[in-house]
C-alpha cells in the first residue's frame, strides 16, 4: 500500500476520532447538563442507575481509540456511522431551524466518512493490518 495512502488514512482516523474523544470529555465535564439534554429528548436519562450520557461518553472514548489505532476498525466505523445517523434523527429534528439542519447534515456527513472508513479499511499503518483483522 502506498505510504501517502497510509498517511492519509492514519490522519483521517485521528481527525474523525478526535471529534468523539473531545465530545466525551465535554460530556463528562458537564455531566448534569448532558444527562438533562438526553432525558429531554425522550430517551431514558439513566440505564441501570448510570447516566446514559456517561455510557455514550465511554463508548465514544473506547471507539475513538479503536479508530485511532486501527483496531477492529470496520466494526467501530460501522458503529459510529449508526451512532451519527441516530444522533441526527433523535436530536436534530427541528429542521425549520437552520442551525439544527446544519448539525443534522454534519452528523450525516460524518456517518458517510465512517462508511468510507468501513469500506476501505484502516490502511497499512494500523493494528488491523498487523494482525490482518477484518470486521
Amino acid at each position: 500500500m502506498h505510504p501517502l495512502r497510509n498517511l492519509g488514512l492514519l490522519l483521517g482516523r485521528f481527525l474523525i476520532a478526535a471529534v468523539f474523544i473531545y465530545d466525551a470529555y465535554v460530556i463528562v465535564r458537564s455531566r448534569e447538563g448532558a444527562t438533562s439534554f438526553v432525558a429531554g429528548s425522550g430517551l431514558p436519562g439513566h440505564i441501570g442507575g448510570v447516566p446514559l450520557a456517561m455510557v455514550v461518553a465511554l463508548c465514544q472514548v473506547v471507539g475513538g481509540i479503536m479508530i485511532v489505532f486501527g483496531f477492529w476498525t470496520r466494526f467501530a466505523a460501522l458503529a459510529f456511522a449508526a451512532f451519527c445517523v441516530s444522533t441526527a434523527v433523535l436530536f436534530h429534528r427541528d429542521l425549520a431551524s437552520v442551525d439544527v439542519t446544519i448539525q443534522a447534515g454534519k452528523d450525516l456527513a460524518i456517518a458517510g466518512g465512517f462508511l468510507f472508513l468501513a469500506a476501505t479499511g484502516p490502511g497499512g499503518w494500523s493494528l488491523d493490518a498487523r494482525g490482518r483483522r477484518g470486521l
